[in-house]
């Protein structure tokens, strides 16, 4: 086995060992000391249908960054991947991302596996980019809205969490200007790309090559044709933010079909939609795999006094079941059968 196949074993061991730890504590302390006969009675109480939704809602939410992918990278090469291998590379993204901290590993596993598809790597690059943007900005403008327009409702609900949901909105806040520069200055792009590579060479991680510093030249030259073109399909981008939005009120969502699943009353529609992004501001840029274990905590506090007494711990066990476990466990058996696909051609 070579030296980079071995970090790379070690790299993806310590990731799994990392997200197996942190989602065993966050189960001992959600699981710890219930009255599991009162929690079972109350998941017995679940409307089957609403169940159903919020599975189509959980399903909806990874799907619909397959299709943006596939619309946008249509309109860049009409010959790239078809619309159910883009939805692969979605589920195959949410499965990485959950096993990672700050969700890092999912943009690079999907681009891979779309260059082993046969599509462009700078137009690849640049949907991806522009599909992480849209995903950012909306909550980013989400979060702002709630801030100007309902916050002291949000005080309220959050409390001493309302300090986590104002570092996660400025964290949004400079992840998407860093996207937008990266997109906008191509050429900076290219003196990064070049500082990295010479720094890694002195350190002697890499060897000189001139093929190297060519394939880099080419990847800007494409990647900057692309930027272009997207600019230019103002339409497509404004349809993929459209789409975008549906996609992230759809968690959301979730948690008000768990709501009225549970035949929970006294708290409207809105509030709980508000209250569930409010959490997702907050702990979305977190670096833990999953933002599991704060998530859990943040709900328990957030939505203490939205669910009766003996049904918030059962809501949780249902919203983060299906909106992240189920889904983590949907997006591996998709990757496995990608993987052993692959192997058998």
């Amino acid at each position: 086995m070579s030296t980079e196949k071995r970090r790379k074993l070690i790299r993806n061991a310590g990731n799994m060992a990392l997200f197996l730890a942190i989602m065993f504590l966050t189960f001992y302390t959600v699981l710890r000391g219930q009255d599991w006969h009162q929690v079972r009675a109350a998941l017995m109480q679940l409307s089957f249908p609403f169940l159903m939704l919020m599975i189509l809602a959980a399903l909806f939410f990874v799907c619909a960054e397959g299709g943006m992918i596939w619309y946008l990278l249509r309109a860049v090469n009409p010959d790239s991947s078809g619309l159910f291998r883009c939805i692969s590379y979605s589920f195959i993204g949410f499965f990485y991302s959950g096993i990672t901290p700050s969700s890092t590993g999912g943009q690079p596993v999907q681009l891979f596996y779309m260059k082993k598809d046969g599509n462009s790597l700078s137009d690849c690059s640049v949907v991806l980019m522009t599909v992480a943007l849209l995903f950012k900005f909306v909550l980013v403008v989400m979060g702002a809205a709630l801030f100007l327009f309902w916050r002291a409702p949000l005080k309220s609900c959050l409390e001493e969490y309302f300090n986590l949901y104002l570092l996660g909105l400025g964290m949004h806040v400079m992840l998407v200007a860093a996207l937008l520069a990266l997109m906008a200055a191509p050429e900076g792009m290219r003196k990064l790309i070049f500082r990295v590579e010479h720094l890694l060479t002195r350190m002697k991680v890499m060897k000189i090559s001139d093929g190297r510093k060519e394939k880099i030249n080419g990847f800007i030259d494409g990647y900057r044709d692309a930027v272009h073109f997207l600019a230019m399909q103002k339409g497509r981008v404004c349809v993929a933010a459209g789409v975008t939005l549906l996609q992230r009120c759809s968690v959301f969502l979730l948690t008000g079909l768990v709501y009225y699943g549970f035949s929970q009353h006294g708290t409207s529609l809105a509030a709980v939609l508000f209250l569930q992004a409010s959490v997702s501001v907050a702990v979305d840029m977190l670096p833990l795999p999953g933002a599991q274990g704060v998530t859990e905590l943040m709900y328990c506090h957030v939505f203490g006094h939205v669910f009766s007494k003996g049904y918030l711990m059962p809501s949780l066990y249902v919203t983060r079941g299906i909106s992240f476990y189920f889904l983590l466990a949907v997006s591996l058996l998709v990757t496995v059968v990608n993987y052993v696909c692959r192997r058998r051609r």
